[in-house]
């Protein structure tokens, strides 16, 4: 099977260095917005922090769209404006539903200041439907334990969100999604089904080749749909494959902003410029103002 035969897209990722630990951005993209619903693709890290320092993205809004935070090392403690307070350790999922509105803060929990925090992860943000858009915002926080794994060939992989290798896992979805994280051992292989209307594979940590094609890390490999393949690594790595239900309708995204409707957006610009989103208690004195120009924006 030749590359051209497995992979649709390859998808560079723009980085940004966010003073301390930088970001790898696949999605949304020039050459493509979305991969299934998901419509932003970040990895976060490797980084460690200086001892006494530690992240703090500071409070900031979103709308009708998911946030999925996945860690490999490190912890994030995440605070919401309908009163979510939970740190998140690896191998479990936060996901937050934006819905018609939420806000929300990141920071590294006090204990991890302490050693010099540890980062090193996944963000994603999965668009709505347009039936789902303006729910009610949801947080839900979905434990390591509580993930199936499936055990491969010197491999194992832990299903985040949706069905994978006969097993699901218990965090919503709002489309058809697929989300993994894959662990590679030294001449470990899985196998990539075909099922999901589109799909894509993202090394983060190491090397590995799909039916023999060499993937580079930090790269999001979009998979022709109805091909099935198999993932190998001769030294080890870290991969996630994401994907689920073409959506029929586009999405726009601005800033922190998603929706089916640009009007939408920009009633959301508006709205967070007169403060009129809802605060996140315990950490409520502190914002991220509107970006003049936004390091995130669709390609129409």
């Amino acid at each position: 099977m030749t590359n051209d035969d497995l992979i649709l897209q390859t998808i560079i990722p723009s980085t940004h260095d966010l003073g301390g630990f930088k970001v790898h951005r696949t999605l949304p993209s020039r050459p493509r917005t979305m991969v299934g619903p998901f419509i932003f693709f970040d990895q976060m890290g490797p980084a460690r922090l200086e001892v006494g320092t530690g992240i703090d993205v500071r409070p900031h809004p979103h709308i009708n769209l998911a946030t999925v935070t996945y860690l490999f090392a490190g912890a994030l403690g995440h605070r919401d404006s309908i009163g979510s307070d939970v740190v998140i350790e690896p191998g479990a999922v936060n996901l937050m539903t934006a819905g018609h509105g939420i806000v929300h803060s990141e920071r590294s929990p006090s204990a991890e200041r302490e050693t010099g925090p540890e980062l090193s992860g996944i963000q994603t943000w999965l668009a709505l439907p347009e039936a789902d858009e303006e729910r009610d915002p949801a947080f839900e926080h979905v434990a390591k334990a509580d993930l199936p794994t499936i055990d491969a060939t010197n491999a194992r992989a832990r299903v985040v969100m949706g069905s994978l290798w006969g097993q699901s896992a218990p965090t919503t979805t709002y489309a058809s999604t697929i989300y993994a994280d894959i662990v590679l051992d030294a001449g470990g292989s899985i196998p990539i089904d075909a099922e999901a209307d589109e799909r894509a594979i993202y090394i983060a940590l190491g090397e590995a080749t799909l039916d023999g094609m060499t993937l580079e890390p930090m790269t999001l490999y979009v998979l022709k749909p109805g091909v099935a393949a198999t993932l190998r690594s001769a030294t080890g790595a870290r991969a996630m494959l994401c994907g689920g239900e073409a959506f029929t309708t586009p999405r726009h995204v601005w800033w922190n902003f998603v929706s089916s409707s640009r009007d939408r957006i920009e009633e959301a610009k508006r709205a967070w410029t007169a403060g009129e989103f809802p605060k996140v208690p315990g950490d409520d004195k502190e914002w991220i103002p509107i970006p003049g120009v936004p390091k995130t924006v669709s390609y129409p």
